[in-house]
C-alpha cells in the first residue's frame, strides 16, 4: 500500500495519514476529483434542455448591458449543463439535472451555483463517509485489472453489491487483505513472475521526479521507498500508476468545478449590480457621481473576466501538458515488449483523450470569458460617455 504524503489540494473529503492509498482514494472523484465511475445518466439527460428566457424587459435583450445578462444566464446554464452530463459523482449530476429542469429557469440555475445552494449540497453528501466508501470501491473497480490484481477487483466488485456495511468492511480492512491475497499469487507463479531491470526502475524515478501528476508522483516515490521491493515496482505498474492519474484527474476536476461555480455565481451578481448603476445613471440628478459608480461597477465585471480567463488558461496549459505525456506513455508502452507496461498500456490512450477534451474545454471556457470581459469594457466605456 502506498504511505505518506505531503499536503497539497485533493478532492473532496481527503485526509492525509499513514495509509495513503486508502485516504487518497478515498477522495471523491471529480467532484471529490472528479473523476468516478460514470453512472448512467438519467433517462432524460439527452433530452434537450431548453433555456429561459433571459428576465429582462420586453422578453429579449433591449440593449448592451441586457444582452451581456443574458449571455452571462446563457454560459451558467451551459455549465450547469456540463457538471451534469461530467463523470462526477452521482450527487452532483443529479443535483445539476434537478436544477436544469427546475420551472423557475434561469432563477433555479443561479441557485444552484450561489454559495449554500444546490451544488454545495451536494459536495456536502459527497463527504458523508458511505458515499465516499462508495467511491473508494469504484475507483479500484476501474484502476485494478483483473488480469492483474484478480483478488482485489472481485472483492471491491462483491462490495460495490453489497450493502453500505460490506463497502466500509472492504474500506477498513477489506482492500488491504485482497492485496496481500494478489500479492502472494503472482510470487507463487513463477512461471509467469515479472522480472524488473534496473531500467525499470530508472524509468519510475523519472516519473517520481518529472511526471506532471502530483499523484502519479507520489505513487513513483512509494514505489522506490527505502525498503521497497521489486514488488513494489510491479505493483506500480499494474495499478499504482493509473490510480495516481485518475486521482490526478479528479483533483483536476474538482478544482475547476468548485472554482467555476464560484466563478458565475460571482459574475451574475456583479452583473446585476452593474447593470443597476448603469440604469441609476440614467435618471440620476448627479450624472457624474453616478457615471463614475457605474463605471466602477462594470470595472469590477471587468477584472472578475480577466481573472477567470488567465485561470481558464492556466488550466488549459496543465490539462495540454497532461495530455501530451499520455500520449507519450501510450506511445512507449505500444512499443514495448515488457509484461509490465499491459496494464498502464490498456489506459494510457483514454487518458490522453480525457486530458485532451480538458484542454477543449478549459479553452472555450477562456473564450467566454473574454468575450464576457470585452462586454464589461463595452460597460466601462458607457458610463464614460
Amino acid at each position: 500500500m502506498w504511505g505518506p504524503r505531503s499536503e497539497s489540494y485533493v478532492p473532496w473529503g481527503s485526509r492525509v495519514s499513514r495509509q495513503w492509498w486508502i485516504v487518497q482514494a478515498l477522495a471523491v472523484s471529480v467532484l471529490a476529483g472528479g473523476v468516478a465511475v460514470v453512472d448512467a445518466a438519467p433517462a432524460w439527460a439527452d433530452a434537450r434542455v431548453e433555456a429561459a428566457a433571459p428576465a429582462v424587459e420586453g422578453d429579449q435583450p433591449t440593449d448592451e448591458s441586457a444582452a451581456a445578462k443574458a449571455a452571462a444566464a446563457e454560459a451558467s446554464r451551459n455549465w450547469v449543463l456540463r457538471l451534469a452530463k461530467s463523470s462526477m459523482p452521482v450527487e452532483v449530476r443529479t443535483s445539476a439535472w434537478n436544477a436544469l429542469r427546475s420551472a423557475r429557469g434561469d432563477e433555479a440555475i443561479a441557485e444552484w451555483l450561489a454559495p449554500g445552494g444546490g451544488f454545495d449540497a451536494a459536495k456536502q453528501r459527497i463527504r458523508d463517509a458511505r458515499t465516499r466508501n462508495r467511491l473508494f470501491c469504484e475507483r479500484v473497480v476501474r484502476t485494478h485489472a483483473v488480469e492483474f490484481a484478480p483478488e482485489t477487483r472481485a472483492a471491491a466488485e462483491r462490495a460495490l453489491k453489497g450493502s453500505v456495511a460490506d463497502q466500509a468492511a472492504f474500506v477498513k480492512t477489506g482492500y488491504a487483505e485482497a492485496q496481500k491475497r494478489d500479492r502472494a499469487a503472482r510470487e507463487a507463479d513463477v512461471q509467469h513472475k515479472l522480472e524488473v531491470t534496473a531500467k525499470d526502475r530508472d524509468f519510475v524515478s523519472s516519473i517520481a521526479d518529472h511526471d506532471p501528476g502530483e499523484q502519479v508522483r507520489v505513487a513513483a516515490q512509494w514505489a522506490l521507498r527505502p525498503g521497497a521491493t521489486d514488488a513494489d515496482v510491479v505493483e506500480f505498474f499494474g495499478y499504482g500508476w493509473m490510480t495516481g492519474a485518475t486521482l490526478d484527474t479528479e483533483a483536476y476536476r474538482t478544482r475547476i468545478a468548485e472554482a467555476e461555480t464560484l466563478r458565475h455565481a460571482a459574475l451574475s451578481r456583479l452583473l446585476a449590480e452593474a447593470v443597476a448603476a448603469e440604469k441609476a445613471a440614467k435618471g440620476s440628478a448627479d450624472a457624474a457621481k453616478a457615471r463614475a459608480e457605474a463605471e466602477r461597477a462594470w470595472s469590477t465585471v471587468s477584472a472578475h473576466a480577466e481573472a477567470a480567463r488567465k485561470a481558464w488558461l492556466a488550466e488549459r496549459e496543465a490539462a495540454a501538458a497532461q495530455a501530451e505525456n499520455w500520449k507519450n506513455i501510450a506511445k512507449a508502452a505500444k512499443a514495448s515488449a515488457d509484461e509490465l507496461w499491459k496494464n498502464i498500456g490498456r489506459s494510457a490512450d483514454e487518458n490522453e483523450r480525457n486530458w485532451s477534451q480538458e484542454q477543449a474545454e478549459a479553452a472555450e471556457s477562456a473564450a467566454f470569458w473574454q468575450s464576457m470581459f470585452d462586454k464589461a469594457q463595452a460597460g466601462e466605456t458607457r458610463a464614460k460617455a
